[in-house]
């Protein structure tokens, strides 16, 4: 298939597809529509950023332009995160307009009444997340006994996650005979022993190397000290166009980091596991329209953003594995356009990114450290740093112990 116009579907959904642009499909796209046009199940290894939620929208949103309306749950969609649950119900409705088919969305930290208001109307796709989806079928509030498809989009971070179980309470409710499409960055063997498990004899499409990042990526690292790394990331800021997504270690990384570049004048936002659905949201919509410049985030939410236009990402402190650097880099260098990956390692750290380099089959190029304008080491106490530029303004904030406000790149799950 070399370009959309060669599905036979529906004119309201050429229509829009004409009008949003999409003409020629990526390679995912191009390999798993018809296979999945013809009711095959499917299961999709391709990276972040390859147009994965278009591949699954067409053929759900063409098998249910086919069918009469009814007030039950037809297709099911699960995603790892709220954000990219809120995602995919956007690109879906934007995808099925005009067409009249409903959805909603199940995710924690938003209105439950809205969600049931949303069923109850007659929602023909849900779009959910494990852990909220499962309540709700425990307290018997949905009912997917005539669910015939369902999604399971960015199934390895599901994993990760720790939703094996909730998916498995999940395909359990549904139909013995129904149409499975599974999407991920990766397949390891618990997520093939959910496939062997809950698929019926797939079509198996695998897009690049599963754990290789993008040719149109340029993956950069400076070998930096840990109290250097704030002038670096100034550095880049001043002498590289355009927007920066930079990841943390920890929540509370990315609000001093956060507060660090507001002092300098940044415009800047930041997502992470203590914020709630709406600052999350908001942060979004910033960055998505240019309000703010720079996102700080944990991996709580390197698979929950979807931007087409972010044209760097800084590993500021390292994942905690290889496969997140994957799904961080992930992020720029989409839509076809070229991106850039900045890594940080500390001289402790060598060994990390060459670990990388072996287990995702990646060549980082290692760049000269530009000339900083405070000598390395210097700035290692950000919030004493914060603290004495902001001496003169009333602060609510109780100062730590000396021992412990070093800004440390703390190498734990957030």
């Amino acid at each position: 298939m070399q370009h959309f116009s060669e599905l036979n579907l529906c004119s309201a959904l050429q229509n829009n597809l004409d009008k949003n642009e999409f003409i020629t499909p990526t390679p995912v796209q191009a390999q798993a529509i018809p296979p999945l046009m013809e009711g095959r199940d499917v299961v999709a290894t391709a990276q972040t950023g390859t147009g994965k939620t278009l591949a699954f929208s067409i053929p759900v949103i063409q098998a249910l332009a086919a069918v009469p309306r009814t007030k039950t749950i037809k297709v099911l969609i699960l995603s790892p995160t709220r954000e990219l649950a809120i995602q995919i119900d956007a690109a879906f409705r934007q995808l099925a307009e005009g067409m009249r088919i409903r959805t909603a969305v199940v995710v924690g930290g938003m209105s439950e009444t809205n969600q049931l208001r949303d069923i109850q109307a007659g929602a023909e796709v849900v779009i959910a997340t494990p852990g909220r989806l499962c309540d709700y079928l425990e307290r018997r509030l949905i009912n997917l006994s005539r669910t015939a498809t369902v999604v399971l989009d960015e199934a390895d971070r599901m994993l990760d996650m720790g939703f094996l179980p909730s998916l498995r309470i999940i395909l359990d409710h549904l139909p013995a005979k129904r149409h499975t499409m599974l999407f991920s960055a990766t397949m390891d063997q618990s997520l093939a022993g959910l496939v062997a498990s809950y698929v019926q004899n797939p079509v198996r499409i695998a897009v690049e190397a599963c754990v290789q990042t993008a040719a149109r990526i340029d993956l950069f690292c400076y070998e930096v000290a840990q109290g250097s790394k704030f002038d670096l990331l100034e550095h880049l800021l001043k002498h590289e166009k355009g927007s920066f997504l930079v990841f943390v270690a920890t929540k509370e990384g990315a609000d001093r980091l956060t507060k660090f570049l507001e002092r300098g004048g940044h415009n800047v936002t930041s997502i992470h596991g203590d914020r709630s659905q709406s600052q999350r949201n908001k942060a979004l919509e910033s960055f998505k329209d240019g309000a703010c410049r720079v996102l700080v985030a944990t991996d709580v939410a390197a698979r929950g953003i979807h931007v087409d236009d972010i044209a760097h990402v800084v590993n500021y402190d390292l994942p905690q594995e290889a496969e997140n650097f994957i799904h961080r880099v992930g992020r720029t260098g989409r839509a076809g356009a070229r991106g850039a990956s900045w890594t940080f390692v500390t001289p402790l750290e060598r060994s990390d990114v060459r670990n990388y380099e072996r287990t995702l089959g990646i060549q980082v190029q290692y760049r000269e450290l530009p000339s900083l304008p405070r000598p390395i080491g210097l700035i290692t106490d950000l919030d004493a740093f914060l603290a004495s530029m902001s001496a003169n303004q009333p602060s609510t904030d109780a100062p730590k112990p000396a021992a412990t406000r070093t800004f440390r790149a703390t190498r734990r799950r957030r």
